[in-house]
């Protein structure tokens, strides 16, 4: 009993120093960086991430018109606005700014590709992997109420405070990883996996505007989706129990819920992703 105690002991520390060596390669890999764009006499400062799954800050030096992804930027009272980078983002960007005579010019930068990991996952329901087709009319329409907050596009500045990680735990799934369930490949993982007990607090990544609350999605199970401001949501799923309502405003590092196993779920564990409108952000890269 002394040896297997012993053994079991020192293969947590192995996996502990695993963990901490692979958030050091993340910080490594992919540090904010500082990009100045000039377009005549208009000048665009970003800083962020310029890479796949990555946040970029802006500052416009006067009160001009911005274009990314052929969407039209919101721009604060301060000339600060946000862009974001999917999964699978192409190497170039481009930036749109309508200049005095009313002519949009564009400028082009480089965005960093990503090696993302692979997962396989066994021991699923079938019903899980594959759901029956008398479940798609359900799956269809909770998408499309999660479609509806992402499109939000309010003009809160929470996105520009520090993001600081919900919950204490283990991270049990990374960004960008493909998954295969029951031998099946799927979609990527869009977000992160934080294993933690059961019950355990989860608390807002800043302060945000409660726009969902649903105790029991398809996929997801218990859904709270957060407002930041500017284009940007997050989303916490297999909830077990939520404590606030939609149009709630909470503060940061404020408990909003507690982790469960809910929906597709393998055990306890919070599924944090985020979003800038249709893009799929990696939230490990706005945690400071």
């Amino acid at each position: 009993m002394k040896s297997n105690f012993s053994i079991k002991k020192f293969l947590n520390h192995i996996i502990f120093i695993l963990i901490i060596i692979s958030f050091t390669e993340i910080k490594h890999s992919f540090a904010e960086e500082k990009l100045v764009l000039e377009f005549n006499n208009i000048v665009i400062k970003l800083k962020g991430n310029f890479t796949q799954g990555g946040l970029v800050k802006g500052k416009v030096s006067s009160n001009r018109l911005v274009k990314f992804e052929n969407r039209n930027v919101l721009i604060n009272s301060n000339g600060n606005f946000v862009i974001g980078f999917g999964r699978d983002y192409e190497e170039i960007a481009s930036l749109e700014v309508k200049d005095n005579n009313k002519k949009w010019i564009k400028k082009v930068f480089n965005i960093k590709k990503r090696v993302y990991d692979t997962q396989s996952i066994n021991g699923l329901e079938k019903k899980m992997v594959t759901p029956p087709e008398s479940f798609y009319k359900r799956i269809r329409k909770e998408n499309k109420s999660i479609k509806l907050v992402r499109n939000l596009n309010t003009e809160i500045d929470y996105v520009f405070q520090d993001f600081i990680i919900p919950l204490d735990g283990i991270i049990s799934g990374v960004f960008g990883s493909q998954r295969i369930l029951n031998g099946k490949p799927r979609r990527p993982h869009y977000g992160i996996d934080i294993a933690a007990p059961k019950g355990s607090s989860v608390k807002a990544p800043t302060d945000s505007i409660v726009r969902m609350v649903e105790k029991d999605l398809y996929y997801t199970g218990g859904t709270l989706m957060l407002d930041h401001g500017h284009g940007v949501t997050s989303v916490y799923s297999h909830l077990s129990m939520i404590n606030v309502k939609v149009g709630d405003n909470v503060l940061k590092g404020q408990k909003v819920a507690e982790v469960g196993s809910t929906g597709r779920s393998t055990g306890p564990h919070l599924d944090w992703r985020v979003n800038w409108f249709n893009q799929r952000l990696d939230p490990a890269l706005l945690i400071n």
